[in-house]
Formats: structure tokens, C-alpha cells, sequence
């Protein structure tokens, strides 16, 4: 459990505050009006959760990537999973009430 304190009064003990985080491997979180704003963690355990944050975007990249693209009709086209055709500029707006 973190240790919270108010900003104001953080600023006037911030070397204490840094001292219990470094030394005593406390995590420290400033609120204001009673609601966490920022925390003081040590160097180690931002390394840790970058390592952890890096190794979930693997993740999503490695199932991004052994994903198929799904086949579609012949002569079909399609684009963001959504059925698409290319019509010349002659082609006109064939919807119902548009000739």
C-alpha cells in the first residue's frame, strides 16, 4: 500500500518523501482534495513496469501478426472488413432515387 499525502504538504517534505521511496522502498502518492494526483516510485520499479508494459505490446503485436487475412468472393474487394467496389467515373450514383 502507497503512503498519500497532500501536495501541499509534499512540497515542503519532498527530500523525505524521496528518501522514504529510495531508501525504504515505499511508494509515495500526492492528492489533492483527497484524490490521487501523482505517485514517487523508485527507478526499479519504473524499470519493472516498463518491462511489464513492453512485454503486453509484444504480445498485442505478436497476435496482430499471426492473424490471417480472411479470403473474400472473387472479384470481391474489401477493406476495413467492409465490402468495397471501385466504380469508374462513369459509373454514376446508382442508389434508388439518384439517376
Amino acid at each position: 500500500m502507497a503512503y498519500e499525502i497532500p501536495v501541499t504538504q509534499a512540497r515542503a517534505e519532498l527530500a523525505e518523501l524521496i528518501n522514504r521511496v529510495v531508501y525504504g522502498g515505499e511508494r509515495v502518492v500526492l492528492t489533492r482534495h483527497g484524490k490521487p494526483l501523482v505517485a514517487l516510485m523508485s527507478s526499479a520499479d519504473l524499470q519493472r513496469l516498463d518491462a511489464i508494459e513492453a512485454e503486453a505490446e509484444e504480445q498485442v503485436i505478436s497476435t496482430v501478426s499471426a492473424m490471417r487475412p480472411t479470403s473474400s468472393a472473387p472479384g470481391e474487394r474489401r477493406r476495413f472488413g467492409i465490402a468495397a467496389e471501385h466504380r469508374g467515373p462513369d459509373a454514376g450514383d446508382r442508389r434508388p432515387g439518384r439517376e
